[in-house]
This record gives structure tokens, sequence and C-alpha cells, in this order.
């Protein structure tokens, strides 16, 4: 599924049903995340080398290649009631991508996998013409593109959008200010979540591969 293609900001009929029931056909639902209503709708974006951009549709498989730098996120349209001061400018949000099935979804013993932390990430003001969530500091662990094993079969990468609480911040000695690889194995999104008071509001998917 690509996200609607409306205004930014502007209130849709609620595609509630299609994305759940995407997320649950891959599994992501219960995998990764509970059940959720999302309230913010987004697409993936990979910026790109010798081709253009790519635009992940939730839940397909792309060429590694193409997910190599660090992707952008295009917000495409919120609700708004359930984003409480998102739409003034004054709320963050956290942004991180996962991979459950490390190193394959049968054996799922480096589960999951820390591929990328961002925080501090703003919503572009409605009206303004942009599209894009800004960054507005350095990663707290750096975009480590997907590296599925080979023959270890499809690989799901996870990226969830949180909101965060007034104050958030992350203390410098936790393990998502890591960027080694042997600080990534063996991470949960959600726990992550719940330690900070982190509220998730949306999410999206893709799937690669390496025979």
């Amino acid at each position: 599924m690509s996200a609607p293609k409306v205004e930014q900001g502007e209130q849709i009929p609620d595609p509630h049903g299609t994305v759940v029931e995407l997320l649950k056909a891959g599994e992501v639902i219960p995998d990764v995340i509970p059940e959720f209503r999302p309230s913010l709708f987004f697409s993936i974006i990979f910026p790109g080398f010798s081709t253009s951009a790519t635009e992940i549709t939730m839940g397909t498989t792309y060429e590694r290649d193409r997910t190599l730098k660090e992707p952008e996120i295009e917000v495409v349209a919120t609700v708004p009631e359930l984003l409480s001061g998102s739409l003034e400018g004054n709320q963050t949000y956290t942004i991180v991508m996962t991979d459950p099935d490390a190193p394959s979804k049968q054996d799922p013993k480096f589960g999951e996998w820390r591929h990328w932390v961002t925080t501090g990430v703003k919503l572009p003001k409605a009206g303004s013409g942009v599209t894009f969530a800004a960054k507005t500091k350095p990663a707290s662990t750096p975009y480590e593109p997907p590296a599925p094993p080979p023959g270890s079969g499809p690989h799901r990468y996870v990226v969830l959008m949180f909101q965060e609480p007034e104050g958030f911040t992350i203390p410098p000695d936790a393990v998502e200010c890591k960027a080694d690889l042997d600080s990534r194995p063996k991470w949960n999104a959600m726990k992550f979540a719940e330690k900070y008071g982190l509220k998730l509001v949306g999410a999206n998917f893709f799937i690669t591969q390496r025979d």
C-alpha cells in the first residue's frame, strides 16, 4: 500500500483498517507491535544513487541496493485530534527502524536488530508546501542499511514513528546511543517506547533479502 496522497495535516477518510490489515498480513502485528490506531500516515523515501529515489509501498519487497542511504520520512496525512500539539509545530517524534527477522524469520535469535533511532523529529507545517519530516539532530543510533545474511530468506524492516513526551531525551549511556554492531541485536522497539513514555502513532514496513 502506498500512503494516500492528500495534503499534509488534512483529516482524511480513516485508512486505519487498511494499514492495520497490511501490518497483520506481514505479521508486524503482533511480532513487533500490538494492534493500534494510526494517527499519522507516512511514506519511506530512500534517496537514489544511480537511480531515482525509491518510495516504499507497504509490505513490498525491494532490492537491498535501493535502501542503502538513510531514508526521509514524507508525512502524508494526520488525524489531528489524535496528535495533540503536533500541528502547531511544538510536538516532536522519534523514528526507529528494526528488523525482527535476524538472522532469519525462522530463527530470530538476534531480533529485533536495531537499524536506526532518530529523535526530535518535527512534522512539516500544514500549508507550508513541505511534506518531509524535519530531523533536528543527529541520529541516536546511526542508520545501518539492511544486510540480511545470504540465504536467510525475506527480512521485514519495520519503520515506526512515536510521539515524544515533553522533555524526552535518551541518556548518552543508553544502548540506543551506541553505533557498534554488538549493541544492535536483541533490541525491542516497544519496550524502548514503554521505558521512555513514547506513543506509537504510525508504522510502515518493507521486505528485502539476499540470495
